[in-house]
């Protein structure tokens, strides 16, 4: 098992912490599996609400412009044909939504590649506890940087020990954005440059992850050999 050291707001080492190998070995990585989770995630996000007008909706009368036969012209039935200019287009793109079904598995295994992506690139620190009693943004911000935070963090809390001041502290803090534990996605470890956990949220994230890989699905029948 991989230890991690566990810091105060101080970033002063007042622990240490054995990490599962079935989360957090550096074999654990699927980049493949990292890059299917973060696309249905960036899929989700999208609106859907282009729209293009056909010939039923664009302004024009429907009457036809001249008769069928006898003109020397091409037939044309209404000034709302897509083949005139101010005319209906075909096939162009309607709201629809862009979200898509993805196995659990997956995502399961796409968090737990990010994480074991985190720690080998050593962008992942765990505190004993992420609250100050003073929920300001200044006091967090001098945290942050005792932690060695320059660029973006994540900061990821149990929902048990979540108190006021954290929200308060956090939310105005640019760059930074607060999750819970059982809401940590693989988009968000990858989006942020570090990954700072309280004790209580890691414990309780990789007990959920180590079960979800001891679950097997149970085993077919032998097929019977024929007479």
């Amino acid at each position: 098992m991989a230890n991690v050291d566990v810091l105060n707001l101080n970033g002063e080492k007042v622990g240490s912490l054995e990490l599962a190998d079935a989360v957090f070995a550096p074999e654990q990585v699927n980049e493949a599996l990292l890059w299917e989770a973060v696309k249905h995630y960036r899929a989700s996000l999208r609106q859907g609400t282009h729209a293009t007008k056909n010939r039923k909706l664009v302004a024009g009368s429907g009457k036809k412009l001249w008769k069928q036969k006898g003109t020397g012209r091409a037939r044309i039935g209404s000034v709302r044909s897509p083949l005139w200019r101010h005319g209906g287009t075909v096939h162009g793109p309607q709201p629809r939504s862009y979200e898509y079904p993805f196995p659990r598995k997956k995502l399961l295994g796409a968090l737990r590649s990010a994480l074991a992506a985190k720690l080998a690139d050593g962008k992942l620190t765990v505190v004993d506890s992420l609250e100050i009693k003073e929920g300001k943004t200044r006091l967090y911000f001098n945290a942050l940087g005792k932690l060695g935070v320059t660029r973006t963090a994540l900061l990821v809390e149990n929902g048990k020990t979540l108190t006021q001041s954290l929200v308060l502290g956090a939310r105005n803090l640019q760059g930074v954005e607060l999750v819970l534990n059982n809401e940590v996605h693989p988009y968000d470890l990858l989006r942020y440059d570090r990954a700072i956990f309280s004790k209580a949220a890691i414990e309780q994230l990789t007990e959920a992850l180590v079960k979800s890989t001891s679950k097997r699905s149970p085993r077919r029948p032998a097929e019977k050999e024929a007479a």
